[in-house]
């Protein structure tokens, strides 16, 4: 499957709820832009949890461009499709991988935002392109977690470091790192324990679990992956400004891209916190993840062909 068609599968909700509401503004001939209309559009795009931000930006982009004229769907949609193009753009935010050594990756994320997965998506990424892969499990106070990423790094031939449960996650996290030193691992990705972003306590064990990494690899981690539902829209702009707070977050992995119509957060994110979003998962299989291509995403959400 090609990034567009991954994309397309992942936006399948959000397209549809954008299709069917927005050409129902229409009639064949076409619709006048005025601020009735604009007022529904302007509604229509706040269900795709875009924010209110980029929904202005866009509305006010078409008043100034087609207010008082007279305009198909399509021509609205090219206009609405170049300012999205605008507000998403992007450098292209691929893992940034450390000049010598393993690339130590942290994620982190709340309580079932599907962080287990995204790291087992992530590692079956790094595997496909030739490089070998150690685990570290520190989400040691749910036993399931552990269990879960032992799985992942069995199917996926991927090494696992764990700890007692009930160890402190910067004891495993040192570990892990100290094993992919030791074997000479290309990556090493380090789990921690989700936690709301509310939780301070939580909060300060990441930097702790940061300080560890660095006693071994000054420079590390050279990636502090945040893991946001797609599901659950606006509340991912807290959670991503919050985490980046505590432990200066590098980039997002929208996870569950797939199963919400609420795609639009995306366009929130990059709006409201400026991250780079670097990573979606577009399913519930390992290959299942596409890289952040912000110009195919806005294609994906308008192209009317199926995803294969």
């Amino acid at each position: 499957m090609g990034l567009l068609d991954k994309f397309k599968q992942g936006l399948n909700k959000t397209r549809q709820l954008l299709k069917t509401d927005v050409r129902d503004l229409f009639r064949s001939e076409g619709r006048l832009i005025d601020d009735e209309f604009l007022d529904d559009l302007m509604a229509i795009l706040i269900k795709t949890d875009m924010g209110y931000k980029a929904a202005d930006l866009i509305i006010e982009e078409l008043r100034t461009t087609m207010r008082g004229r007279v305009v198909t769907v399509d021509e609205v949609e090219t206009r609405w499709k170049a300012k999205l193009k605008e507000l998403m753009a992007q450098d292209q935010s691929p893992i940034r991988f450390a000049a010598a050594g393993p690339t130590v990756i942290m994620v982190c994320g709340v309580n079932g935002a599907g962080k287990t997965t995204s790291i087992a998506k992530l590692t079956q990424q790094m595997i496909s392109e030739g490089r070998s892969v150690v685990l570290g499990a520190a989400d040691t106070f749910r036993a399931a977690a552990v269990q879960q990423l032992t799985v992942w790094a069995q199917r996926l031939g991927a090494e696992i470091v764990t700890g007692e449960q009930g160890t402190h996650p910067a004891t495993v996290a040192y570990k892990a790192v100290e094993r992919a030193l030791a074997a000479g691992a290309d990556v090493c990705i380090v789990d921690t324990a989700g936690r709301l972003q509310t939780q301070g306590n939580l909060m300060a064990e990441l930097t702790k679990i940061q300080t560890s990494i660095r006693k071994q690899i000054p420079d590390a981690p050279h990636e502090v992956i945040l893991t946001l539902d797609a599901t659950t829209g606006q509340n991912g702009i807290s959670q991503a400004t919050n985490f980046t707070e505590a432990v200066d977050c590098s980039g997002i992995v929208l996870a569950k891209l797939d199963g919400t119509a609420k795609g639009g957060v995306v366009v929130a994110i990059r709006q409201e916190v400026g991250l780079p979003v670097k990573y979606v998962g577009v399913g519930e299989q390992p290959e299942d993840i596409a890289l952040f291509v912000p110009d195919e995403f806005v294609d994906a959400l308008f192209d009317e062909g199926a995803a294969r």
